[in-house]
């Protein structure tokens, strides 16, 4: 069932520059044990400061901008991603807003790397809070023009990484008292798009991995959550879709707006997936 909630649409119209945003909230879960997570709402901003926050492909688009908003929050931030400069580039702005942050450059598509890389960072900071898994690739062409090679290297990125990211993470998040997972998916985890079917079948594999891992986690109090925006005007997008133009597009700092509201109201309700369309899509 999908329900429309008109407070919340009216609060992210404004934090989100009047774009629309809708919510599916058939749970997850299918009960919630609240006694490990409630919180006290009026010093939610306050216990936010210190928490740790491991964001995947951080260096440019909408992972620079989780960085950015987060750290306004006092969140100390694990900055991953494979170009150095482009990491050390967010780190600077980053840090000029009062935070701690490690770079951890790498791929994620190696298993040196991604099986070790959530530890390296519970080992510098003493704990891990919050996990973002943000990275990914697109590919725009038909399903018949799509090498093997291609399609391959999407999914080990966009689902594999993710996947095992996750699962890394578990072990710290239980010590966690704001264990949160978001993975950022798209709306063609719900839709199909010509000329996008392996990033496609990505994404309806995230969907699908991250409820079944909601419902595994949630007694223990370890939020999962589902961001899923359509349109982000970011350099991925300006390659795999060039015919677009960037009117109208869904700016990354929105996205980001979402992660963070995701991650400040931690109080009985719980939201697991927002989707997000830019301005002159169909609602719904």
């Amino acid at each position: 069932m999908i329900i429309y909630n008109p407070l919340f649409t009216c609060f992210m119209r404004s934090a989100l520059f009047l774009h629309p945003i809708f919510i599916l909230t058939k749970p997850f879960y299918p009960k919630y044990n609240i006694e490990r997570t409630k919180q006290n709402r009026s010093g939610g901003i306050i216990m936010l400061k210190g928490k740790v926050a491991v964001i995947t492909g951080a260096g440019t688009g909408i992972g620079k901008a989780i960085a950015l908003r987060l750290a306004k929050e006092g969140i100390n931030l694990a900055l991953c991603g494979r170009n150095l400069d482009n990491l050390k580039k967010t780190k600077d702005e980053v840090e000029r807003l009062g935070v701690k942050t490690f770079i951890m450059q790498g791929d994620l598509t190696d298993d040196n790397y991604l099986f070790s890389f959530i530890d390296k960072i519970a080992e510098h900071f003493g704990s891990v809070d919050i996990v973002i898994n943000n990275a990914g690739m697109a590919y725009n062409a038909k399903l018949e023009d799509t090498p093997a090679e291609v399609f391959d290297n999407i999914m080990k990125l966009n689902v594999r990484c993710t996947y095992f990211s996750c699962q890394t993470a578990l072990s710290h998040l239980r010590k966690s008292d704001w264990a949160t997972i978001i993975n950022i998916s798209s709306n063609m985890g719900h839709n199909a798009y010509a000329c996008q079917s392996a990033y496609v079948a990505s994404k309806h594999a995230v969907h699908g991995m991250t409820k079944a891992l909601a419902k595994e986690v949630y007694k223990e109090g370890i939020r999962c959550h589902i961001i899923s925006p359509g349109g982000v005007y970011t350099d991925m997008v300006k390659i795999s879709r060039p015919d677009l133009s960037s009117d109208g597009m869904i700016l990354p700092e929105e996205v980001a707006e979402t992660v963070a509201f995701l991650i400040i109201n931690r109080g009985n309700a719980v939201i697991d997936e927002i989707r997000v369309h830019r301005i002159g899509k169909e609602p719904f």
